[in-house]
């Protein structure tokens, strides 16, 4: 297995250099070396080797690990996909005014890096999932949960490498360091077949400890149990999953994510639509005919409706801005109180809010319709009146 160049040397800065004179430095080689530019040969391999460089040393925690074990340590607890995870290519591109569509996805690499880097290497943990319970008042303001599970997590003694601390590493004497192994089988009089595979002894990784760590055999891992704070930002919906990177389960080329399912509990409220939300509100008949001012619920309290006269029933009255907050902080929808026009039952009226009402409606105690006494003159019936 050739040797990796020094990640410094790569970037042509020294171990002191801060992550702004990093990034200056990559952001000159990228000029030169991305392949939207530069079309020679092997220009898209040195951009490769720059990009895993700046990957590397621009966070601070892999940096850590690799000026403390060089490539040997720092390749058994990152994959390819590890180092490239969290990145900010994204923006770093799009101010140098290269296209780079794909980086804002799931996946850490964008549908440049998929086609250089690809996702070989060997297998990173398993991820994990949980799940948490908010009401949405909690989904509106935002909250935090604190979950509590086990998993294989990083040996401390050995930083999750398995080698016990100074012992080093040395080449997988199975696969010669190659990370793979090679097997032929016979077909009989139809010729052979080759298979290759990862490495059984190494799991691919190419190099073994050379002397395992004693407190986790080797493995790189322990059994913990793991308390951890998750923070659910304002506007979040049923459903939704939080990653949390790195809190899976761990193996030797590195831990997996834990994915958060987060569960909004309805409220007997309110229905939501994306942003808006729904409430029902009774009123009475007189404030729906003559109009007025009622208080409807809100998430942060109650608020003051204005029912304009002669509001027919369900009709939607929107509060601006009273609604659910976007997720990603722009803005915030609206609240809509649909009126719900109570009629009083008959048992609820005085006989003379009865006769009000007949004499609202035209008619009398009887049944039979009023007449004035200038229509009686004139053979004429007065128009009879609706509720509305």
């Amino acid at each position: 297995m050739p040797s990796k160049r020094d990640y410094y040397e790569i970037l042509g800065v020294p171990k002191t250099a801060s992550v702004d004179e990093i990034k200056a430095a990559y952001r000159k080689l990228a000029m030169q070396f991305h392949p939207d530019r530069n079309k020679e040969s092997g220009a898209e391999e040195k951009f490769k080797e720059i990009s895993e460089a700046y990957a590397a040393l621009s966070d601070q925690e892999k940096r850590k690990v690799y000026d403390q074990y060089g490539h040997a340590g720092f390749d058994q607890r990152f994959s390819q996909e590890d180092i490239f995870r969290g990145a900010d290519f994204a923006d770093l591109f799009r101010t140098m005014g290269f296209s780079f569509e794909g980086m804002d996805d799931d996946s850490p690499f964008g549908p440049l890096f998929s086609q250089m880097f690809g996702h070989a290497g060997p297998q990173r943990g398993s991820n994990l999932a949980s799940e948490v319970r908010v009401s949405l008042k909690e989904a509106a303001k935002g909250t935090t949960r604190t979950i509590e599970f086990r998993r294989n997590a990083p040996c401390s003694t050995c930083d999750g490498l398995g080698a016990a601390p100074g012992a080093g590493f040395k080449n997988c004497a199975k696969c010669n360091g190659h990370g793979q192994v090679q097997t032929v089988r016979s077909l009989g009089g139809f010729g052979r077949i080759s298979t290759v595979t990862a490495c059984p002894a190494c799991r691919g990784r190419g190099q073994l400890p050379g002397k395992d760590c004693k407190d986790c055999s080797g493995l790189g891992y322990r059994q913990k149990d793991e308390k951890v704070e998750v923070k659910i930002p304002a506007g979040i919906e049923d459903g939704m999953r939080l990653r949390m990177s790195g809190l899976g389960e761990s193996s030797q080329s590195g831990p997996g994510d834990l994915f958060v399912r987060v569960r909004v509990e309805q409220d007997s409220r309110f229905e939501r639509d994306g942003e808006n939300l729904y409430t029902e509100l009774p009123i009475s008949f007189a404030t729906a005919a003559l109009g007025g001012t009622v208080s409807a619920p809100t998430l942060d309290g109650e608020a003051e409706v204005s029912v304009p006269a002669g509001t027919q029933s369900h009709t939607l009255l929107r509060l601006r801005s009273m609604g659910m907050p976007a997720l990603q902080g722009r803005g915030r929808g609206d609240l809509l109180v649909r009126v719900i026009v109570q009629v009083p039952k008959p048992g609820d009226l005085s006989d003379e809010q009865k006769e009000m009402l007949r004499k609202f409606d035209g008619k009398s105690a009887d049944g039979a319709e009023n007449k004035s006494s200038g229509d009686e003159k004139h053979g004429k019936k007065q128009k009879k009146k609706g509720w509305f």
